[in-house]
């Protein structure tokens, strides 16, 4: 019975999850399978792959052949590498501590670059966010203005409107502002009914 190593959806439509079994070559896609060695998410940044090695390599080891896509998932989790390291074991290149600390070294610097790969897309979402906070922060700045000039008197002959953009930030609150704005055209009308 040829064995194949590949991958059968499960998921719903437009979010694909899949496991990575090992199964019959003539069994239908998501059909029968004859031992699940893993999972793999693409729909996370990095991709989710959990993988039980040590079944991997055995089927490997009994012949199974990984289909495309699942080969890249082996190597990628270091399947690959531990059975090349197994065989040169059993052709007596390379004792057993030897291949597993070579493996257990490059699984190592994996696991930091899938580290260093999170810690930088973190890092993207973070400025992302804070780019994000300053261009809102100046656009209420923006309004915040606005609407302080819009509540402002018209500026009469001989004032700056500066001037009176300055009383208003000083004065800070807006009912304050209108109370300001109120007050300020009564004044020339007393000034006139005393004259």
């Amino acid at each position: 019975m040829p064995v194949k190593i590949r991958l059968q959806r499960h998921g719903k439509k437009g979010k694909p999850f899949y496991w990575v079994v090992a199964a019959d070559a003539r069994a239908k896609r998501d059909g029968k399978f004859l031992e699940k060695l893993g999972i793999y998410n693409p729909n996370t940044n990095p991709a989710t792959i959990e993988l039980d090695i040590d079944s991997s390599v055995k089927w490997l080891q009994n012949g199974a052949q990984p289909t495309d896509t699942a080969k890249a998932i082996l190597s990628y989790r270091g399947v690959l590498l531990k059975h090349h390291l197994l065989g040169g074991v059993r052709k007596g290149a390379l004792t057993e501590e030897q291949a597993e600390e070579k493996f257990n070294t490059w699984v190592s610097e994996k696991e930091q670059a899938i580290a260093d790969k999170v810690g930088g897309l973190d890092k993207v979402k973070a400025d992302a966010r804070a780019a994000a906070f300053k261009a809102e922060k100046e656009v209420n700045e923006k309004r915040a203005a606005e609407a302080a000039a819009a509540l402002l008197p018209e500026v009469q002959e001989g004032e700056s409107a500066e001037a009176e953009v300055e009383a208003v930030e000083a004065a800070g609150e807006p009912e304050q502002v209108v109370e300001a704005a109120d007050a300020t055209p009564e004044a020339p009308a007393a000034e006139e009914d005393k004259a």
